[in-house]
Order: C-alpha cells, then structure tokens, then sequence
C-alpha cells in the first residue's frame, strides 16, 4: 500500500524538502503541499490523504485550527505534527484537537519516514513516557475539569480497564502495563483496544489526555 502523504508548512524550502524525503520511498507519495492551514484543510478534504504533515505555527489558520478541520472534514486523515521545540506551547492543544502525535522538525529523516508509516498504520507516534513528559510540562493547560470527574464515560469501563487506563496515563508502555498488572502484552493490547473503542478516542494520546481530563489521574 502507498501511503499518501499532504504536507503542511508555511516555509518553502522546508516543504521541498519533506517532499523530496518522501519522494525517494516506494511505499510513499507526496499528494499535495499547502502554505497554510486554509489550504491543509481545503486539500485533505479533496485529495483525502492518508497522512498530513502538519507545521503548528502557520499564518492565519494555524496548525492546531487546521488539525481539527481536518479531522472533522477529513476523518479518514490522521495528521502527524511537525513542531520546533520538544515542549510547544502548542502541543497540548493539537493533540487534544486530534493529531496523531507530533515530531520534532530537526529529526532525522528515517525518524519521520518511520513516525508516518507507524501513523499510517493507526499508532501513536509519540512515546509514552514523552506523553507523559508532555502532559506534565503543559499542566496549567490542562482545564480544571470538575466537572469531567463525572464523565459518563468512565462508567463504560471495567474495574480492569480503568486499571489499564490509569497505567497508560501515567505513561507505562504496554510491556510495562504487563509487567505491573501481571498480564501478558496481548492482553494489555486488548484490553486497550476496548478502552479506546469504548471511550470513543482515536489513539493512546488521546486515552492519556482523557485520563488527566477526566481526573483518573492528576499531573501531579
């Protein structure tokens, strides 16, 4: 399967350049490029790309804005962050609007060709305990949630699966969740799947940043 990939970048070197990265793989294909989010949007929903590349600070419409257009308007798309700094200030926030995970910009490039296919695939491309790291740094943007406490989401889940919840908020990898729980990892994996199917949530990140949401857990 090719993976089609839409990049997302307000400078034109750098767009190039992702663009020329990709270009040399078979397994991917640069669909489209867009200077802003405006056009990231209006580009995912014609082109229905299996990846975005998505630069988080953009004029007018930024990445996060864009993200969660794409989301709505494209669902079939998941977006992948590309971002400066380890902890932007808007990291938080683009997670929260959907993204898939996010990469720094001066990564090497066999780190984002592996970030794209593990997003193509339906993963998170951001490590657990770097979540957690995320999340903790990005506290006081978290909101006060009083009245997430009583989520009715939360009463989906089973004792089990709180327990496997609780452990992926606080940044346990599934071999670690394992380990702790004394489960094999294919039950761990299992038990994750439901969660997030039962918990409507795209992916891991999106479970971590419930758990905090929802005080299952707190940053502290």
């Amino acid at each position: 399967m090719t993976i089609r990939i839409l990049v997302a970048d307000d400078e034109a070197l750098l767009r190039m350049a992702f663009s020329t990265v990709l270009e040399t793989q078979p397994d991917m294909a640069p669909v489209g490029e867009a200077a802003d989010g405006i056009q990231a949007i209006r580009l995912a929903r014609d082109l229905r790309p299996d990846v975005v590349l998505m630069d988080v600070r953009m004029p007018g419409t930024d990445g996060i804005e864009a993200t969660r257009q794409v989301i709505r308007t494209s669902p079939q798309s998941r977006v992948l962050i590309l971002t400066t700094f380890d902890l932007d200030e808007y990291a938080f926030a683009a997670l929260k609007a959907g993204a898939s995970g996010f990469l720094l910009k001066n990564n090497r490039p066999e780190e984002l060709l592996t970030a794209i296919r593990s997003v193509a695939a339906g993963d998170a491309v951001v490590s657990p305990r770097i979540t957690r790291r995320l999340l903790e740094n990005l506290r006081p943007h978290i909101p006060d949630g009083s009245s997430a406490d009583r989520d009715e989401r939360l009463s989906r889940l089973s004792a089990r699966e709180r327990e496997v919840l609780i452990k992926v908020g606080c940044g346990l990898s599934n071999i670690e969740i394992a380990a702790t729980l004394y489960l094999a990892e294919a039950t761990v994996k299992s038990h994750l799947g439901r969660i997030l199917q039962k918990l409507e949530l795209r992916d891991r990140i999106q479970a971590v940043i419930f758990a905090y949401e929802s005080r299952l857990i707190h940053p502290a």
